[in-house]
Protein backbone atom coordinates (compact mmCIF):
# COMPACT_ATOMS: atom_id res chain seq x y z
CA UNK A 1 0.00 0.00 0.00
CA UNK A 2 1.12 3.54 -0.97
CA UNK A 3 0.91 6.11 2.14
CA UNK A 4 1.23 9.47 1.63
CA UNK A 5 4.05 10.36 4.28
CA UNK A 6 4.32 14.11 5.26
CA UNK A 7 6.26 15.95 7.74
CA UNK A 8 4.58 18.65 9.49
CA UNK A 9 6.26 21.73 9.56
CA UNK A 10 6.21 25.35 10.71
CA UNK A 11 2.80 26.90 11.47
CA UNK A 12 1.02 23.37 10.86
CA UNK A 13 -0.63 23.47 14.64
CA UNK A 14 -3.77 21.76 13.31
CA UNK A 15 -1.43 18.73 12.73
CA UNK A 16 0.18 18.77 15.76
CA UNK A 17 -3.76 18.91 17.22
CA UNK A 18 -4.04 15.83 15.11
CA UNK A 19 -1.12 13.94 16.17
CA UNK A 20 -1.94 14.59 19.76
CA UNK A 21 -5.26 13.29 19.26
CA UNK A 22 -4.13 9.91 17.73
CA UNK A 23 -1.90 9.23 20.33
CA UNK A 24 -4.43 9.95 23.38
CA UNK A 25 -6.43 7.03 20.99
CA UNK A 26 -4.11 4.25 20.16
CA UNK A 27 -1.74 4.92 23.48
CA UNK A 28 -5.34 4.86 25.48
CA UNK A 29 -4.02 8.01 27.40
CA UNK A 30 -6.15 10.54 27.23
CA UNK A 31 -4.25 12.58 30.28
CA UNK A 32 -1.13 12.72 28.42
CA UNK A 33 -2.35 13.78 25.07
CA UNK A 34 -5.46 15.59 25.13
CA UNK A 35 -6.37 16.73 28.80
CA UNK A 36 -4.03 19.86 29.23
CA UNK A 37 -3.40 20.70 25.37
CA UNK A 38 -0.61 23.28 25.19
CA UNK A 39 -1.20 26.65 23.59
CA UNK A 40 -0.28 27.70 19.79
CA UNK A 41 2.61 29.35 21.12
CA UNK A 42 4.35 26.47 22.35
CA UNK A 43 3.45 24.22 19.12
CA UNK A 44 4.53 27.31 16.85
CA UNK A 45 8.13 27.39 18.34
CA UNK A 46 8.01 23.45 18.34
CA UNK A 47 7.68 23.62 15.11
CA UNK A 48 9.90 26.30 14.06
CA UNK A 49 12.58 24.16 15.59
CA UNK A 50 14.16 21.98 12.69
CA UNK A 51 15.55 19.44 15.69
CA UNK A 52 11.70 18.18 16.03
CA UNK A 53 10.69 16.09 14.22
CA UNK A 54 7.18 15.31 13.41
CA UNK A 55 5.53 13.17 10.60
CA UNK A 56 2.26 11.79 9.62
CA UNK A 57 0.99 9.21 7.45
CA UNK A 58 -2.59 10.20 5.62
CA UNK A 59 -4.74 7.85 4.14
CA UNK A 60 -7.05 10.70 1.90
CA UNK A 61 -7.57 13.14 4.29
CA UNK A 62 -7.69 11.05 7.68
CA UNK A 63 -4.47 10.84 9.27
CA UNK A 64 -3.73 7.22 9.83
CA UNK A 65 -0.48 7.06 11.83
CA UNK A 66 2.17 10.16 13.32
CA UNK A 67 5.75 9.68 14.89
CA UNK A 68 7.75 12.15 16.68
CA UNK A 69 11.56 12.44 16.86
CA UNK A 70 14.08 14.63 18.22
CA UNK A 71 17.36 15.36 16.54
CA UNK A 72 19.92 15.26 19.06
CA UNK A 73 23.31 16.78 18.35
CA UNK A 74 25.76 15.14 20.49
CA UNK A 75 29.13 16.23 21.81
CA UNK A 76 31.85 13.79 21.70
CA UNK A 77 32.04 13.84 18.42
CA UNK A 78 30.78 16.22 15.71
CA UNK A 79 27.53 13.73 15.16
CA UNK A 80 24.13 13.44 14.91
CA UNK A 81 21.67 10.86 16.20
CA UNK A 82 17.54 10.89 16.04
CA UNK A 83 15.66 9.79 19.01
CA UNK A 84 11.83 8.51 18.21
CA UNK A 85 9.62 9.37 21.17
CA UNK A 86 6.61 8.28 20.44
CA UNK A 87 4.75 6.14 17.13
CA UNK A 88 1.15 5.22 16.63
CA UNK A 89 -0.43 3.90 13.98
CA UNK A 90 -4.54 4.28 14.26
CA UNK A 91 -6.67 0.84 14.95
CA UNK A 92 -7.91 0.94 11.36
CA UNK A 93 -4.97 1.02 9.56
CA UNK A 94 -2.26 -1.50 11.70
CA UNK A 95 -0.34 -4.03 9.84
CA UNK A 96 -0.33 -2.04 6.26
CA UNK A 97 3.09 -0.77 6.54
CA UNK A 98 2.24 2.62 8.24
CA UNK A 99 4.65 2.24 11.06
CA UNK A 100 7.41 1.27 8.60
CA UNK A 101 6.68 3.83 6.38
CA UNK A 102 7.11 6.30 9.26
CA UNK A 103 10.20 5.24 10.10
CA UNK A 104 11.79 5.06 6.60
CA UNK A 105 10.33 8.68 6.48
CA UNK A 106 12.51 9.78 9.24
CA UNK A 107 15.50 7.68 7.69
CA UNK A 108 15.64 9.66 5.13
CA UNK A 109 15.84 12.43 7.28
CA UNK A 110 18.72 11.23 9.24
CA UNK A 111 20.83 10.20 6.32
CA UNK A 112 19.74 13.87 5.15
CA UNK A 113 21.31 15.63 8.38
CA UNK A 114 24.20 13.03 8.56
CA UNK A 115 22.49 11.45 11.62
CA UNK A 116 24.74 8.47 11.71
CA UNK A 117 22.05 6.12 13.88
CA UNK A 118 18.01 6.37 14.83
CA UNK A 119 17.13 5.14 18.05
CA UNK A 120 13.51 4.45 19.89
CA UNK A 121 12.53 2.62 23.03
CA UNK A 122 9.96 -0.27 23.58
CA UNK A 123 7.73 -1.40 26.81
CA UNK A 124 8.22 -4.96 27.54
CA UNK A 125 4.68 -5.39 26.94
CA UNK A 126 4.29 -4.25 23.69
CA UNK A 127 4.93 -6.90 21.33
CA UNK A 128 4.16 -5.73 17.61
CA UNK A 129 6.34 -2.86 18.59
CA UNK A 130 9.38 -4.81 20.01
CA UNK A 131 8.52 -7.13 16.37
CA UNK A 132 8.40 -4.11 14.04
CA UNK A 133 12.10 -2.26 15.89
CA UNK A 134 13.86 -5.86 15.60
CA UNK A 135 13.34 -6.05 11.82
CA UNK A 136 14.57 -2.88 11.26
CA UNK A 137 17.57 -3.17 13.36
CA UNK A 138 19.37 -4.39 16.81
CA UNK A 139 18.43 -4.49 19.81
CA UNK A 140 20.07 -3.37 22.90
CA UNK A 141 18.83 -4.34 26.49
CA UNK A 142 18.79 -0.70 28.36
CA UNK A 143 17.53 0.38 31.75
CA UNK A 144 15.49 3.50 31.19
CA UNK A 145 15.44 6.00 34.66
CA UNK A 146 12.75 8.97 35.37
CA UNK A 147 14.19 11.19 37.69
CA UNK A 148 12.67 14.03 39.22
CA UNK A 149 13.46 17.48 38.31
CA UNK A 150 13.82 18.28 41.84
CA UNK A 151 15.76 16.34 44.76
CA UNK A 152 13.50 14.14 47.40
Amino acid sequence: MDHDIRRIGPGDVAGMRAINALFAVAFEDQASYADAPPPDAHLEDLLDNPGFIAIAAFDGDRMSGALVAYELVKFEQARREIYIYDLAVAEPARRRGVATALIGYVQSIAREIGAYVVFVQADYDDPPAIALYESLGIREEVLHFDIPPTAT
